[in-house]
């Protein structure tokens, strides 16, 4: 069986679907994979190269800068400006979008980011990862915030990189998840799981129950109803690790609005409508705390959270039939 790269299931996807296509959205998953292989190779050699441990530093978002966090996103934001079709980029890590200036033609699309999910993991060796989003804009589009912020629904692709145990790329354009493993001794992602599909049920469900006293109390009786003998209780902390092993093994995923996040903690834009594009194309369903599918909801601000509700079709199903 020939074994088939990212790169190659693109080009095959495009004149499938996209036989018009300019050669810029592959430019941009050229540069976006390289710069995961970098950030990969730094993740697996963080603690003899010195870029474990925090910055000192405090981002937008109000945690701790880790030294690794910061490398991946000063990776992301070099490629992203250098590919040549990014006209603006968003990182979960910088407080304001950040417009591609450029003497040559202007590029035709905006990627959002979070360079390194789950970076308060780092040093505890567990999973992390990267997340992306990518949207389109016309030519004669005016690159304001309020022009640039689309819902979800508008997305062209999404994906993540997975530093695990293997990396891992899944990524859709909207016809399907497929995932590939980086193979070491090429240097390049081989597709290793095509046409993802998330069991209709499964036998997990995750949560932070450490916040369980803040919840609502529709969200306590939503997650009491897991806890009957029929599902085990999986968390790692790391969302794209958490999603991850729900896309495969199917089950829930809740991290609902407390008494602290009135509004909900995951950001819309590097983590919510990215991992829903997902879940949906691959069969499942994606709703924040007030029933609400996420790839609908309009954005108004560039780190705008939300509540995130997502797994099987059947169990987010009883999940919501709490409330």
């Amino acid at each position: 069986m020939a074994e088939i790269s990212v790169i190659e299931h693109i080009h095959s996807m495009q004149l499938l679907w996209s036989p018009m296509a300019t050669g810029q959205f592959t430019s941009l998953m050229h540069d976006l994979i390289l710069s995961a292989k970098i950030i990969s190779r730094s993740v697996t050699k963080a603690g003899l190269v010195d870029i474990l441990g925090g910055t000192g530093d405090i981002n937008i978002q109000g945690e701790q800068v880790q030294k690794l966090d910061d490398f991946a996103n000063s990776v992301m934001i070099y490629r992203m400006k250098n590919c040549g079709v990014v006209c603006a980029l968003g990182s979960e890590e910088e407080d304001e979008l950040i417009i591609v200036d450029t003497d040559k033609p202007r590029g035709n699309y905006v990627i959002f980011f979070d360079p390194l999910d789950g970076s308060s993991n780092i040093d505890a060796n567990v999973s992390i990862g990267t997340i992306f989003s990518i949207y389109r804009v016309d030519d004669n589009t005016e690159l304001t915030k309020e022009n640039i912020l689309q819902k979800g629904t508008e997305q062209v692709a999404a994906g993540y990189f997975l530093y695990g145990p293997s990396t891992m790329m899944v990524y859709s354009t909207g016809h399907g998840v497929h995932g590939f493993t980086l193979d070491p001794s090429v240097g390049e992602f081989l597709l290793s799981h095509e046409n993802i599909r998330i069991p209709a049920s499964g036998k997990y469900y995750s949560a932070n129950l450490a916040n369980y006293a803040k919840w609502s109390e529709q969200d306590q009786k939503a997650m009491d109803s897991f806890n009957n003998g029929k599902y085990s209780l999986r968390y790692v902390g790391s969302l794209v690790a958490d999603f991850h092993r729900t896309l495969l093994y199917g089950g829930l995923f809740s991290y609902p609005a407390d008494s602290k996040n009135a509004n909900g903690k995951l950001r819309l834009l590097y983590e919510a409508n990215p991992l829903s594009f997902l879940i949906e194309q691959a069969g499942g369903l994606a709703f924040d705390g007030n029933g609400k599918r996420v790839l609908e909801i309009e954005p108004k601000e560039v780190h705008v959270r939300t509540a995130f509700l997502f797994g099987s079709k059947e169990d987010v199903e009883q999940y919501r039939k709490a409330f």
